[in-house]
């Protein structure tokens, strides 16, 4: 395969090595992959694009050998060959051996993507565009340097995203997180050394907690919000003009839109 594309990203041949059920409508896919030696992050919240095969395909159908103009010919294969594009957030990246874990939500009625990841086995294989280069820009979550508070919310998308945030987050960093989630099952421990507080919501109350709640004093606050689009260009307002934060320290990332597929989000941005 061909792993060229336009620095600092580039095509990664995988393949799945194992499958973990994390809750009612959560899976994680672990996948391997000779190339992933070459794979590199440094971030929290690292992007990458996901390329996966229909049913009865025995590998996803992407021209990487086009390098810089795989775009234009992937979108010109017919719609029952082109592989499956998604946009996910990396969970983790492990050495010795060389693996990277993905989220998976499983919708109900359940997407191209969600579909595959319900039914994936070892062996299953894929295709990720993603950084090699350690610092680049599908990583979002930045905090300055001064920061005194971090405020996190995010919905399923967001929460690689926000486990991995936690991970990473030293000792006496204070932490305010709002994690909302469909199912009551998809709760659990997320460990980390930072002074957090982290409250899981279901039934859509999210939103409305969050405007309620009462923050801890703090003078340079920085907030990163993820997940459904909607619902995070109405936090972002919330937190710069009703709690007053500069918005140059809020950062937010619309991970999907409600009644849109992500072919017709693409097409639309």
């Amino acid at each position: 395969m061909t792993t060229a594309v336009a620095a600092p990203f580039r095509f990664f041949a995988l393949h799945v090595v194992r499958t973990r059920r994390l809750g009612p409508s959560l899976v994680r896919v672990s996948f391997a992959g000779e190339d992933l030696r070459h794979f590199l992050s440094d971030g929290w919240d690292q992007s990458l694009s996901l390329f996966l095969p229909h049913p009865g395909q025995d590998a996803p159908a992407v021209p990487v050998e086009l390098g810089d103009h795989w775009w234009q010919g992937w979108r010109e294969l017919p719609d029952d060959v082109r592989a499956v594009m998604r946009s996910y957030t990396l969970r983790e990246l492990r050495r010795d051996p060389d693996e990277i874990d993905v989220d998976f939500v499983l919708h109900t009625p359940a997407g191209p993507a969600s579909a595959w990841a319900d039914r994936a086995r070892a062996g299953d294989r894929a295709v990720v565009l993603g950084p090699a280069v350690a610092d680049n820009r599908a990583i979002r979550f930045r905090p300055p340097d001064d920061t005194d508070l971090v405020l996190l919310w995010g919905d399923e998308t967001a929460l690689p995203a926000i486990g991995s945030i936690l991970a990473s987050l030293p000792a006496g960093q204070r932490v305010r997180a709002w994690l909302d989630v469909r199912d009551a099952g998809t709760v659990r421990h997320l460990a980390s050394a930072a002074d957090a507080e982290i409250s899981w919501l279901t039934g859509g109350a999210c939103p409305d907690a969050l405007r309620t709640a009462v923050l801890p004093p703090a003078e340079r606050p920085y907030a990163w919000i993820a997940g459904e689009s909607g619902s995070v260009k109405a936090l972002r307002r919330h937190f710069v003009r009703e709690r007053g934060i500069d918005r140059r320290r809020v950062t937010f990332v619309g991970y999907w839109r409600q009644g849109m597929t992500e072919e017709q989000l693409r097409a639309a941005g």
